[in-house]
């Protein structure tokens, strides 16, 4: 991240003057949920509305893309689904590779809080599900409220301020990202029908292939995105969800720097120390060489995966999932809205986010605890505990991106969309009171500020 004391004391441009208030608003951590919120209101209201038709007639709306003989045609719901949230997923990866590498997943003590949470949130909520769904069509949507979505979870926390300590913050970022795991392998092994072994074989094959190139250290994001693009072709063909091959991608992507601490500032002195010598001299050549050095030094300084991370972030939350949610979120209930509820896929996906995941995600820690297989985060009390437990219901992305692959039919499909709104909005009420007001004198106090130079 640049450090906004030094850019303050840059020149301003007149393009940093256009852009200034879009950049803080899109930098501020509630802009994705905000926008996420927004694009499923306008999808509800645009396809309940007069204009329905149109709004189903632009979801179906074919597009091809391709060069000469060699076009693929989707639909526009297609592309999105299979095309842009690869990227989201691609992004997923990254982030559980950065957790694995060096963050809350690194060591087995790290990880065994949030995954034993997460498989909590994801066994109970199935098992609710299939309790009102037990057989008949609507038993394949037992994966849908095993999803959390980390950006809703997240954004509610963020309306709380300093009354969430970092702690509880680390443990539902963590608990989200083993959730994406358990999502993830949910689609590959359960939502899989009709493999081509062929086409599988060549992405895996392709895949090997980026590997490779990382342990040569290529570092050339160009690689890894040509190489990226023919693994989730061959997925695609293959019958494997396409999105899968954009998360294992992530994987193959250098997680770690060129340059070592100690070695990196080392050559650095060395280079500010002869870009110093040609400014005192005014040996502009070398004061360019020496410039162009430092700034191959700093390039080498962070990891391609970090770097891609930060890039595809904005882009993520505030333009792919927001598309995503207007393509997906649109639900028409038949009939009237009580007998709608009533439904038994709608009353599962309802009863499996809302009341599993606080049970679920709850239980499993508080036995995790009780057990000596983890401790509590600092700072965080069991009342907090649950209250991140009910913020946990909230399924939107990941819960329409499964119910999409489980239901054929739109009567099943518009079922489980409404249950997913319905709990989604009841865990993210429920969640956000409990911590606001929830908190008695058995909460830890807020942590004192820190002076960011200080961390340092």
């Amino acid at each position: 991240m640049s450090d906004p004391s030094l850019e303050s004391r840059l020149p301003q441009r007149p393009i940093d003057r256009l852009l200034q208030p879009f950049q803080a608003w899109a930098g501020h951590q509630l802009a994705g949920a905000v926008l996420l919120m927004a694009a499923a209101v306008v999808a509800v209201a645009w396809a309940n509305s007069p204009w329905g038709d149109a709004y189903h007639h632009w979801l179906h709306m074919p597009v091809r893309a391709g060069f000469g003989s060699f076009t693929l045609e989707k639909t526009l719901h297609h592309w999105i689904n299979d095309g842009l949230m690869a990227v989201f997923f691609f992004l997923v990866g990254l982030e559980i590779k950065r957790e694995v590498l060096g963050g809350e997943l690194s060591t087995r003590r790290k990880a065994a809080l949030p995954a034993i949470a997460a498989l909590g949130g994801m066994l109970v909520p199935a098992a609710l599900y299939l309790a009102f769904n037990p057989e008949g069509p609507g038993r394949a949507g037992w994966g849908v409220p095993m999803a959390t979505d980390i950006a809703f979870a997240l954004g509610v926390l963020a309306l709380l301020g300093d009354r969430v300590p970092l702690g509880l913050k680390v443990f539902l970022t963590a608990l989200a990202i083993v959730d994406d795991i358990g999502a993830v392998l949910v689609i590959a092994v359960f939502y899989t029908a009709g493999v081509s072994l062929t086409s599988l074989a060549v992405g895996f094959v392709v895949f090997g292939l980026a590997l490779v190139a990382n342990r040569l250290q290529v570092r050339n994001w160009l690689v890894y995105f040509a190489l990226g693009l023919i693994v989730w072709f061959a997925f695609l063909q293959s019958g494997v969800h396409a999105t899968i091959a954009a998360l294992l991608m992530a994987f193959a992507i250098p997680g770690r720097s060129r340059f070592g601490r100690e070695d990196l500032a080392q050559r650095l002195r060395g280079k500010l120390d002869e870009l110093d010598r040609a400014l005192r001299e005014g040996d502009e050549h070398a004061r360019q060489r020496a410039a162009d050095r430092i700034e191959l030094l700093l390039e080498g300084s962070g990891s391609p995966a970090g770097k891609l991370e930060h890039a595809l972030h904005p882009l993520v939350a505030l333009v792919i999932l927001p598309l995503f949610a207007l393509a997906n979120a649109g639900v028409v209930p038949g009939g009237d809205l009580g007998s709608a509820l009533g439904d038994s896929v709608t009353l599962g996906v309802v009863v499996g986010l809302f009341v599993g995941k606080q049970v679920g995600v709850f239980l499993f820690t508080w036995l995790a605890v009780r057990l000596g297989l983890a401790d509590l985060p600092d700072r965080v009390s069991w009342r907090q505990v649950y209250g991140v437990s009910a913020l946990a219901g909230i399924g939107f992305t990941m819960a329409l991106f499964i119910a999409g692959l489980a239901f054929a039919e739109p009567a099943g499909l518009e079922a489980a969309k409404l249950g997913i709104l319905a709990a989604s909005v009841l865990s993210g009420l429920v969640g956000w009171s409990f911590l606001r007001f929830g908190c008695a004198p058995d909460c830890p106090p807020p942590e004192p500020a820190v002076d960011p130079v200080d961390k340092r």
